[in-house]
């Protein structure tokens, strides 16, 4: 019984061991050069000490709710392939379908100018 947890404990510490290293190496190679803007906090692309009521580009929620959109729509890729001997052609047919309308919505964004920064 314990020998088939021995590859769940191997993924852990090895998963542990790598995010330790990356963070040991960014302290100890990565040049410290603090300035005045690097310290200030980043408030979703515009100056966070103006005043609240001045007005902003929405254009930063409605590029976050497009990537939201398609970021979540594409998540349900790795289901489908996990089960695509089960579901067989039917559930081939329709996932291509559902990717067929997640491209047209994509187009249609993208032809709208909805992804572009002005």
């Amino acid at each position: 019984m314990q020998g088939i947890y021995f590859p769940i404990f191997l993924i852990i510490i090895s998963g542990l061991l790598i995010g330790l290293s990356m963070i040991a190496a960014n302290r100890l190679l990565a040049p410290v050069r603090p300035d005045f803007e690097k310290e200030l906090p980043y408030e979703c692309g515009f100056d966070a000490l103006e005043d609240a009521r001045s007005p902003f580009n929405t254009r930063y929620y409605l590029v976050a709710i497009l990537f939201i959109l398609f970021d979540l729509e594409l998540i349900f890729l790795l289901p489908w392939a996990v089960a695509l001997p089960e579901i067989g052609n039917a559930g081939f047919v329709a996932m291509l379908i559902f990717l067929a309308l997640l491209g047209l919505g994509f187009v249609y964004e993208w032809r709208r100018n909805a992804l572009e920064w002005d």
